[in-house]
């Protein structure tokens, strides 16, 4: 399994499977979902998935950056990031599977 990427169209595959809405809602609902996480993270809320992780939007300063070939320094403008923190629950799972 390592190596893998899963999709949007996957994603909606298990939801059909494991809740028994048609596809085209499976589909739905997994946009809805996104949508919501999307918007949220955009306003600058956190969004917090138990037993898996948080979502959140860090606002990161300008910095002074240096070009690998050159050795050019380059300002590196401020900007907002996205950030992952998984869940002990979630970690857990990760080193038990690996």
């Amino acid at each position: 399994m390592a190596g893998k990427t899963i999709t949007r169209a996957q994603l909606s595959e298990a939801v059909y499977q494991e809740v028994g809405l048609s596809r085209n809602e499976s589909a739905d609902l997994l946009e809805a979902v996104l949508h919501q996480m999307s918007g949220a993270l955009a306003q600058g809320d956190t969004v917090k998935i138990s037993s898996f992780g948080s979502f959140s939007v860090r606002q990161k300063g300008q910095r002074v950056g240096r070009n690998p070939k050159t050795g050019e320094e380059v300002p590196i403008l401020p900007r907002k990031v996205l950030v992952f923190r998984p869940s002990q629950v979630l970690k857990a799972r990760i080193n038990r599977a690996g």
